[in-house]
């Protein structure tokens, strides 16, 4: 099972429509499609399939209208990874070479800015209004708050409260909105809006939470990302927080964590102190309390296909291996 088979054939044709669509809107400059190609052809799209499922699921909405602004939702997504891999100093993305590591950084940061400059001109092009204009411009101010909150606080120890923080602005935010922006789009009722957006935003610190063990356990091959990557980064994430809590050897984690000289052998004791404790499943206990709390706050009143679909991709998100 993946995201989009989640949806079944609620958004199948809107999503061979909407390939077609963001291919079509990065070809202008030959360089820059061929830069970019490798990367936007590897998502999930799982933030345009939030948005057109929220477009679907009460009221019917025109997909000539609703595909610009799905395909500026996914490129404000991975021009916000370009960025990501600069600072991050990424070689692999998707199973691909960063554009950083092709190009280096002069280039990856006019690509992130040309991805987000697109994204707003097939919005402002299509005429979506102030309430759209003003939840994606707060939706790109908070990625890059939750982003500079994330790089000061590189090789330190942030409490739980910082660590939720910053992947509700990094990561939460961005999938409410795309929630948000569905119910707005197809004019549904501020109660149902509010649903929606509190269902992505639980959706979303499930799914980076998920995220954060499969960095240390998933299988390189399929997440396309280097394991321990976010540790060799810097990042402390939910796993290493409850191990430093729990584990005997927390003091000899705390030494590799904070450590700017980060080898191999470190990350693998590093794995091997987070796997002999209970961290993967504290994580994922409180990530399926968040997809409970999602399912909670679906709107009642959309209990149609594209309702159904949106409690499978929250089912999926927990048991997830990419």
């Amino acid at each position: 099972m993946n995201f989009l088979s989640a949806s079944e054939d609620i958004t199948t044709q809107d999503f061979h429509e909407l390939e077609d669509f963001i291919e079509q809107s990065i070809c202008e400059d030959k360089f820059i499609y061929e830069t970019c190609k490798p990367l936007i052809g590897g998502g999930k799209r799982l933030r345009p399939m939030l948005f057109l499922l929220c477009t679907h699921a009460k009221n019917s909405y025109s997909n000539e209208k609703a595909l610009p602004l799905a395909a500026a939702l996914e490129l404000i997504h991975t021009a916000s990874l370009v960025h990501d891999d600069i600072l991050d100093g990424a070689k692999k993305r998707r199973g691909v070479s960063t554009i950083n590591s092709r190009y280096g950084a002069q280039i990856s940061v006019l690509v992130g800015d040309y991805l987000f400059a697109k994204a707003f001109q097939l919005v402002a092009e299509n005429n979506y209004g102030d309430k759209v204009a003003e939840v994606l411009s707060k939706l790109v101010k908070n990625l890059c708050v939750g982003e500079i909150m994330q790089d000061r606080s590189l090789f330190a120890v942030p409490t739980l409260g910082e660590y939720y923080t910053r992947i509700n602005l990094k990561t939460a935010v961005f999938l409410s909105s795309c929630c948000k922006l569905g119910g707005i789009v197809s004019g549904m009722s501020q109660k149902e809006i509010d649903g929606l957006t509190f269902y992505g935003g639980s959706l979303g610190l499930a799914f980076q939470i998920v995220d954060d063990i499969l960095d240390f356990f998933g299988d390189e091959k399929v997440t396309g990302k280097i394991v321990g990557g976010d540790l060799k980064s810097g990042v402390v994430t939910l796993p290493v927080i409850r191990a430093l809590k729990v584990s005997k050897e927390s003091e000899v984690l705390r030494g590799i964590i904070t450590s700017r000289e980060v080898t191999n052998s470190d990350i693998d004791k590093a794995v091997e102190i987070i796997k002999n404790t209970d961290a993967v499943e504290y994580c994922k206990m409180r990530a399926t309390a968040h997809i409970d709390s999602a399912l909670v706050n679906l709107p009642f009143g959309i209990k149609t296909s594209a309702g159904l679909a949106l409690e499978k991709i929250a089912d999926f998100v927990v048991d997830r291996t990419w």
